[in-house]
């Protein structure tokens, strides 16, 4: 039969207007069809009713389909916002790998004119010096070859009256005092002095150039308030940037280091400097990150309102501290189960606080900063240092 819904389509077996729908059947029937043997005991409705309800089936079918494509559009939307980011980040990281490696090339193309400029100064010192000793040995050469053509002169000489009367002359030409010529000791150029260890000394030096920090920080977990250095080890609070609500990125004012640690002993230092809101510490991977109840395990010290803080998943103590550190240095002793944080510029080593837990996951590094305007903190690099064994 004809599923065509119009007053004008005829059964095509009774040629009569199809004017009820079979329910059983979900098709479009004429009142021949209705009575037939074929469609005994079926439900019907006039097409009006069916159409109508139909039609309202249908929307509110098309209801979750609408849902759906706008949470569709909205996903496409972090997509490009997520990929056009990736295009800022690969630039920016491209930018500060060019720089890194441009001041690498520097200061190797400044070592290297350096020890080439030193080798060409003692080239210029020892070929003076040996210029110097090559015009005195000329002059006394040039003495005796003088004093030995006179000597040689008088013995040729047939008068012996003449060359007696020269002899006394002759003589004391010939009774020069001359000194041998000195060694030529240190004359060569010093080539182990300008080899000896050069890849090692030159790399040795580098580390006036270089830095290294325990802790660098991950831009994708930062909020979009926190802005991060370009070598990210530092952060502070500022203008809200349109970055991708990508899973990693906290909700609040946090941002995480870039790994974590399951094993060993760590440490790093933080400048908090005269910042009046922050929190330094560490989370365990598992932390949400979404939403506004903090679910999981973390522990840090918070500093807000001029007090300090002890503060973890399952409470807070406030600390008696009667200074305020300028740097706060985190110590993480995994296989002592221990979490301590002190003031590396203290005289005393006692730490502001000590957590005694049984580590089960991975923890990262976990900053806060909340003081809008405020000063940046810093993840601060360790002094480098070259030590040979042998």
């Amino acid at each position: 039969m004809s599923s065509s819904v119009s007053s004008e389509v005829l059964c095509t077996e009774h040629c009569e207007k199809l004017k009820l729908f079979c329910l059983d059947d979900q098709q479009l029937v004429c009142p021949v069809c209705h009575d037939s043997e074929k469609h005994a005991g079926h439900k019907f409705l006039p097409v009006d009713v069916t159409n109508r309800r139909y039609k309202q089936m249908v929307q509110e079918s098309l209801e979750p389909l609408k849902e759906k494509l706008k949470v569709f559009d909205k996903v496409k939307k972090d997509y490009d916002i997520t990929e056009n980011h990736m295009k800022v980040q690969v630039r920016n990281t491209e930018t500060q790998i060019k720089e890194q490696f441009e001041n690498l090339r520097r200061f190797l193309q400044e070592e290297e004119e350096a020890r080439i400029t030193t080798l060409r100064e003692e080239e210029a010192q020892k070929s003076q010096e040996m210029k110097e000793r090559i015009e005195g040995l000329s002059r006394e050469m040039e003495t005796l070859s003088n004093a030995i053509q006179a000597a040689e002169s008088q013995l040729r000489a047939d008068d012996p009256v003449s060359f007696l009367q020269n002899y006394k002359t002759t003589m004391e030409g010939v009774q020069l005092t001359l000194h041998d010529p000195p060694p030529l000791s240190g004359a060569l150029i010093d080539e182990a002095k300008h080899l000896k260890n050069l890849t090692f000394r030159v790399w040795d030096k580098m580390k006036d150039i270089v830095s290294y920090t325990p802790v660098i920080l991950d831009p994708n977990t930062a909020h979009p308030v926190l802005m991060l250095s370009d070598d990210l080890t530092s952060v502070r609070r500022a203008e809200e940037q349109q970055l991708p609500d990508n899973p990693e990125r906290f909700d609040w004012y946090n941002v995480l280091g870039s790994e974590g640690f399951s094993c060993g002993s760590h440490s790093w230092d933080v400048e908090v400097g005269d910042n009046e809101d922050w929190l330094v510490g560490v989370c365990e991977e598992s932390f949400q990150r979404k939403g506004d109840i903090w679910r999981g395990h973390y522990w840090f010290i918070r500093f807000y309102e001029d007090q300090y803080r002890a503060v973890t998943s399952s409470g807070c103590t406030v600390l008696s501290v009667d200074w305020k550190p300028w740097k706060i240095r985190v110590r993480l002793d995994w296989g002592r189960r221990q979490l301590s944080f002190s003031d590396p510029d203290s005289e005393t080593s006692l730490p502001l606080h000590t957590f005694t837990h049984t580590f089960t996951e991975t923890l990262f590094p976990y900053i806060g900063n909340y003081n809008y305007c405020g000063p940046s903190l810093k993840m601060l690099p360790w002094k480098i240092s070259v030590t040979t064994t042998f």
